[in-house]
């Protein structure tokens, strides 16, 4: 199969790379700009479209535009798409899904979850048996090495960052990791395979750069490991989501999940829990999935149709958690219980709705934290 790639950066320059070990694949064309990279490189994206032998291509350029444009122009044309791009993929899915299906061609993006994780591919395989009651994990590699350098090294937030940045983890803007923008995109993704359903982002996201040291030693002492979490699940057409950081036991598994790691989680009836774990992004891990893809539509491989024609609403009053508010004064309210530790007042609440927690934080800059059941 002849395919182009569409970027040569950090993981399109790896599809070329395992492209290259195989013999059944061709990377005929890639799209840069910069044409000194690579000898097959095109500034025109016109010469990849209209080339009849390119049946694939794959998107590896990040971002809404023109990533949206050329997707849409390959399926068009009757180009099966591979792509890792979150982004663009949670906001046009169904476009991206209705397109290919009228020209005929695929479109797959295993590797824009969990990157070389087959975490979509295990939901895929669980979902053609039965119902999935949930999905949650750790789904940013970057998130979970700033929280586990502050944990382990007694670090700031600030100063874990930096270091994150420094060993490449991190981009010079880090907001989409650490405002949670990522773990997002990765969740209505991963809820349209688990649900055939095409939410928005209509679901609570804190961001977890309000967590402090103090906070991370705190939590410590009560037993307890912060991880920035994103979560879904449904009851009839309903359903509940959101992305923020959670409270685990010391022993829990996903307690231990150190370094950039992901660890995703699916629970059904007859498997129980279901968790993936492994290297969430990166190079050849995110490679390695973007190939498998391409393997997949070579041999038609198909683990469950794609449909994504489900209407879910999202309601805040579906279930009831506990939470933890942190801040410098105290807040208003029936809380189980009130702790003190230097100016930090720690609200611990009885069992709220996503609807009572929104309620009592008002959008304030309050550490929110979710104590985990699981």
């Amino acid at each position: 199969m002849k395919i182009a790639i569409l970027g040569f950066g950090t993981v399109g320059s790896g599809v070329y790379e395992i492209g290259k070990t195989l013999k059944n694949i061709e990377v005929k064309k890639v799209l840069e700009k910069d044409l000194s990279k690579i000898n097959i490189a095109t500034n025109n994206y016109d010469e990849i479209i209209n080339d009849k032998e390119i049946e694939l291509v794959v998107e590896c350029m990040g971002g809404l535009h023109p990533a949206y444009e050329f997707i849409m122009k390959a399926l068009q044309n009757k180009k099966s798409v591979v792509s890792a791009n979150k982004a663009v993929i949670a906001k046009y899915l169904d476009e991206f899904l209705k397109t290919a299906k009228e020209n005929n061609v695929e479109f797959r993006f295993e590797a824009s979850v969990g990157g070389g994780i087959p975490c979509l591919a295990g939901i895929q395989k669980i979902h053609r048996i039965e119902n999935i009651d949930k999905f949650y994990g750790i789904f940013n590699g970057t998130s979970n090495f700033i929280l586990d350098n502050m944990y382990r090294f007694e670090n700031e937030f600030v100063t874990s960052l930096k270091t994150t940045q420094k060993v490449g983890y991190a981009e010079a803007d880090p907001s989409a990791d650490i405002d949670g923008y990522d773990v997002t995109n990765k969740v209505i993704i991963s809820f349209a395979l688990a649900y055939d359903g095409f939410i928005k982002n209509d679901f609570p996201c804190f961001t977890m750069k309000n967590i402090t040291k103090e906070d991370i030693l705190y939590f410590k002492k009560q037993g307890f490991v912060a991880k920035y979490i994103g979560e879904a699940t449904t009851k009839g057409s309903k359903y509940e989501a959101s992305v923020m950081l959670n409270l685990f036991p010391i022993n829990a598994l996903e307690a231990n999940v150190l370094s950039n790691y992901n660890i995703v989680t699916v629970k059904s009836y007859t498997m129980g829990e279901i968790k993936f774990y492994g290297q969430g992004a990166g190079k050849l891990p995110t490679a390695n999935a973007i190939i498998q893809d391409i393997l997949d539509i070579q041999t038609k491989i198909s683990f469950y149709s794609i449909s994504i024609e489900k209407k879910y609403i999202y309601s805040p009053n579906l279930f009831k958690h506990k939470y933890v508010i942190r801040s410098n004064e105290e807040l208003k309210g029936d809380f189980e219980k009130l702790d003190k530790d230097g100016n930090n007042l720690y609200h611990y609440t009885k069992e709220i709705t996503q609807a009572d927690l929104l309620q009592l934080v008002e959008e304030k800059d309050y550490l929110v934290v979710k104590l985990n059941e699981y």
